[in-house]
């Protein structure tokens, strides 16, 4: 073991969680094992953090508080218009769903790993949980179509303050209550008090406080660059008071606040959800990495689990959750399909692996003789965690393409803007089979490209209509070619964190180069499409001088010398399509390398 300098190990865990965030993003990989195999080899090389952090110090307040911005984050994706159609199923999902698992989860806790039985129900609770740290990347791996996202999205970020709470209820039963009588009538009474001011505490202090955060902010009563920072410190406040009010309430507390502000049309929030998501990498890349070093892997602590360990995460996946998903969706006119991806999802995350570390803590302080049995507890919750995620993020894309619901890798082209020349830019491109969609605001573009055979969206490119009423699910880049400079700018900016920078592009801007004339900054525009002299006046002059789109096949008996030749240097490659069948924009900052097999797909002169 290697003893580090305090400020030194605080600078390893974040320069190591970053570190196993950017692997996994190489690797395709679930960012979360990484970092929890990059946590359990950092607490065997220099400790545990209690050597450099303190027990009963700054840690696990400071683990709570990360939590709970954490599930603020996630309530901030949850928009209340995803689920009009399928709030029927996932009301069923954290109601039914949750007891379910529970109640399944306790028997396999109890009659596989011998959990006694308070413990197994405390167990059983803890493990209903999920969460956006593993739900929401998933996601994106997978890209299921925008009715089966949204209620994966809203289960498993809603059924976390949810499980939290469940899970804290029955630890005050174990804790406090002595355990023995978790089913006796003044427990259950003062439960069912307890779940009470949970609920009317967590839904009073989150509405209230959204409420008096949007009040200050549209009255302009706080300046711009001091809102995140207002916004941080009144969540971090009232989680805090939450739970000092009732434990475990901020849970729901945080969550509430941030449907609220997402949901609410009196202010712009995008810098602060912008600002929440940063710090979410941040914090999670701390997180596991602090919580896996906490934990001691060595034959002692996997004989306390045993085969039992390995059998009780194969009846989670295969039996305990089909089960829940079943016993929730009976009834509902959910297609078959869609029911077995939501059997095939429920990994679990920070929450699950935080809370029990807390509880574990808490029943060694409390109830002594059950210290050793909470220690296996958090083994088994850091096993299932590791387990699951890596079982659904390396099946759950195979799964999803054989029941065709993924759109895995999209390659469409959202093209903002619906003139003549883009029109038929998009014909061509959606005759080699990949999907587009063009957005414009002229009812004669978009009824045109209708007419066609375009898939069309009559609204603005910068609205949030196009985000949250279209299905972008096969779209994988952006193409802004309006004859409006600023239009296009807004729209490679409002895409860029959807499709990633990289994947949005806008044509070349009609103003000069130098930094006196131009009309939109440098630093805010996309890609440049295909050329920086093709500007929208140079691309309409060609079209309406009889350039046509025309798909050319390079070989070793025609080759781009060739192609140049045939059609000379105005000839513009818009797109090349790989052997394997790949699109690539064609963009100013990188040059085309022929070869061989590559279909270009360009505008050239009118035979």
């Amino acid at each position: 073991m290697i003893p580090l300098e305090p400020s030194i190990y605080l600078a390893s865990l974040l320069a190591l969680g970053i570190a196993a965030q950017w692997l996994a993003w190489r690797l395709k990989l679930p960012a979360i094992v990484l970092l929890l195999f990059f946590g359990f080899g950092f607490g065997v090389v220099v400790g545990p953090p209690e050597n450099y952090l303190g027990e009963g110090g700054v840690l696990f307040p400071m683990v709570s508080l990360a939590v709970g911005v954490i599930l603020f984050e996630g309530g901030l994706t949850l928009r209340l218009s995803e689920i009009r159609d399928t709030h029927n199923v996932v009301l069923r999902l954290v109601t039914i769903g949750i007891a379910i698992t529970a109640l399944l989860t306790a028997f396999a806790a109890h009659y596989l790993i011998g959990f006694s039985w308070p413990m197994a129900v405390l167990v059983g609770a803890l493990l209903t949980v999920s969460g956006p740290t593993v739900i929401l990347p998933l996601l994106r791996q997978v890209r299921p179509d925008r009715q089966l996202g949204s209620v994966v999205k809203w289960e498993g970020i809603v059924n976390d303050p949810i499980g939290a709470v469940l899970a804290a209820l029955v630890y005050e039963a174990v804790a406090h209550g002595g355990g023995a009588d978790l089913a006796g009538t003044g427990l259950a009474g003062g439960t069912l008090v307890a779940l009470g001011k949970t609920v009317v505490i967590g839904l009073g202090l989150g509405i209230a406080t959204g409420w008096g955060l949007v009040q200050v902010m549209r009255r302009y009563l706080v300046p711009d660059y001091l809102q995140n920072a207002v916004v941080l410190s009144a969540l971090l406040l009232v989680f805090a008071v939450s739970n000092f009010l009732q434990p475990e309430s901020g849970l729901i507390t945080v969550t509430v606040l941030g449907i609220y502000l997402a949901n609410q049309k009196q202010v712009a929030l995008k810098h602060v959800i912008e600002f929440k998501e940063n710090l979410r990498v941040l914090l999670l890349s701390v997180l596991f990495i602090v919580l896996a070093s906490r934990v001691e892997l060595g034959q002692e602590q996997f004989a306390q689990i045993g085969w039992g360990g390995l059998l009780f995460v194969i009846a989670m996946v295969l039996v305990i959750r089909p089960l829940a998903v079943w016993g929730s969706t009976l009834g509902c006119d959910l297609p078959r399909r869609e029911k077995l991806f939501l059997a095939w999802m429920h990994p679990r995350g920070i929450v699950a692996a935080a809370v029990a570390t807390l509880f574990a803590l808490g029943l060694a302080e409390h109830r002594p003789e059950l210290a050793d049995e909470a220690q296996k507890m958090v083994l088994v919750t850091f096993l299932v965690v590791v387990s699951s995620v890596t079982i659904y993020g390396l099946t759950l894309g195979p799964l999803a393409r054989k029941l065709g619901l993924s759109r895995e890798n999209p390659q469409g082209l959202l093209f903002a803007g619906a003139s003549p020349v883009v029109r038929e830019i998009a014909l061509a491109v959606q005759k080699e089979g990949f999907a587009t969609l063009l957005v414009d605001t002229n009812p004669e573009n978009i009824s045109l490209a209708r007419m066609e055979g375009l898939p069309v969206c009559y609204a603005s490119i910068g609205s949030e209509f196009v985000h949250q009423e279209t299905d972008l699910g096969d779209i994988g880049q952006l193409l802004a070619m309006t004859p409006n400079d600023e239009v296009n700018t807004l729209a490679t900016s409002e895409f860029a964190e959807h499709l990633g920078s990289a994947n949005v592009y806008q044509l070349a801007p009609h103003d000069a180069d130098s930094d006196r004339h131009q009309r939109v900054p440098t630093h805010l525009r996309g890609r440049i499409l295909f050329d920086r002299q093709v500007t929208d006046e140079v691309l309409r002059h060609r079209y309406e001088e009889g350039y046509r789109t025309k798909k050319n096949m390079l070989s070793d008996d025609y080759t781009y010398e060739d192609f140049r030749e045939k059609y000379g240097e105005l000839a513009i490659v818009m797109f090349v399509v790989s052997e394997s069948g790949q699109l690539k924009v064609q963009a100013a900052d990188k040059e085309y390398e022929p070869k061989s097999g590559d279909k270009l797909i360009a505008l050239v002169p009118g035979e």
